[in-house]
């Protein structure tokens, strides 16, 4: 991991854990008691930003419930679905503390682990990465993936992404203000982190296997994110493309000079199924290098469109101002301006909409 300059700083004044959740009401009570336990605990002030993904079960109705009783708890509702990526991303932009806590809502990431966490952002580090060492609860295939995706990535699109490593992450302040300042679409947070750098450690940890409920990322997520972790971070498949078109080049030559050895041999008839063969080969591997220059055309298209990553429909326990800036990366629904708000540095994607509170 990089080290770089370490410069010691205090406990910060405000720990904000943000939780994306979609579709967890089986396993929100649980998960209640126990981050409810971990605040009531915790030697320094917290907050917790709760970002309902737009949940079809009772998720909503829950986290609200909570946040009436408990002031440290802010909600964050999406207007709808929007992905892991960018609820965790919304949870960032509404964070307000010295340092801030990303982590999963199943409860496999042991929270304990923040005070590990804290005591390494202490030292001086700007991003403290929980690293599994151990997946309790997962398959053989889908532990034999994870690890191949981080040594690909590693290898071949960015050496900085440390291995076997989630979303689960404390950032320093400085760190999140630059990672709100990256505004693309297609959105792999675990490298934008790396990417970003600032000194960086891992800690590693066992990850437990899930309570309650069923996982949100089934194979189909996985391969999109690994899909869109490769094509933002390197336009590697496009030079393979370009490899593969040199290959079928080399190998059309020798098909000629086979071709004209025949010809000249008085034998012309035959060769035709390896000329076939040829032929397809060749198409296939334009067809394959014509598809991956769309994928990347189609993200500049999308790029360009300059849409919000995310709709804010509500919030709850934020505190009020009279004014309030609202981020332009968040689209908001006409409710949700009557009573959003947000913290002031929240960051801008294009000018800033001033919104009057009727509160």
């Amino acid at each position: 991991m990089s080290h770089g300059y370490l410069t010691p700083r205090p406990n910060p004044r405000l720990l904000s854990i943000v939780m994306p959740f979609y579709n967890e009401e089986e396993i929100l009570p649980s998960v209640r008691q126990h981050l409810t336990e971990f605040l009531d605990e915790s030697p320094y002030a917290c907050e917790v930003i709760a970002v309902n993904d737009g949940s079809s079960d009772r998720t909503i109705e829950l986290l609200v419930e909570w946040s009436q009783s408990d002031s440290r708890i802010k909600v964050v509702n999406l207007s709808r679905n929007f992905g892991h990526q960018y609820a965790s991303t919304a949870g960032v932009d509404f964070a307000s503390g010295d340092a801030v806590v990303l982590i999963d809502a199943d409860l496999q990431d042991p929270l304990q682990l923040i005070h590990r966490m804290v005591d390494e952002y202490r030292l001086g580090y700007d991003v403290v990465c929980g690293q599994r060492v151990a997946r309790s609860g997962e398959g053989t295939f889908k532990k034999f993936t994870a690890w191949f995706f981080y040594r690909c990535m590693r290898v071949f699109f960015l050496k900085s992404l440390p291995p076997d490593v989630g979303d689960f992450r404390l950032m320093s302040r400085r760190c999140v203000d630059t990672l709100r300042s990256m505004h693309e679409l297609h959105r792999f947070l675990r490298g934008m982190v790396a990417w970003v750098g600032y000194p960086q450690v891992c800690v590693p940890y066992e990850r437990h296997a899930r309570t309650a409920g069923v996982t949100k990322y089934p194979l189909r997520k996985m391969i999109r994110l690994a899909w869109t972790a490769a094509t933002s971070f390197s336009p590697l498949p496009l030079r393979l493309s370009f490899f593969g078109a040199g290959v079928m080049t080399l190998l059309a030559i020798e098909e000629t000079v086979r071709a004209l050895v025949q010809h000249f041999t008085g034998n012309t008839v035959s060769g035709w199924t390896s000329l076939m063969v040829v032929i397809c080969l060749c198409n296939a591997a334009l067809m394959i290098a014509v598809g991956l220059l769309g994928e990347y055309v189609a993200k500049i298209f999308e790029e360009s469109k300059a849409r919000p990553l995310y709709v804010v429909a509500d919030t709850w326990n934020f505190a009020p101002r009279t004014t309030v800036e609202v981020p332009s990366g968040t689209a908001q629904t006409p409710a949700a301006r009557e009573s959003l708000v947000v913290p002031e540095d929240v960051p801008v994607r294009s000018p800033v909409e001033v919104v009057k509170i009727s509160r």
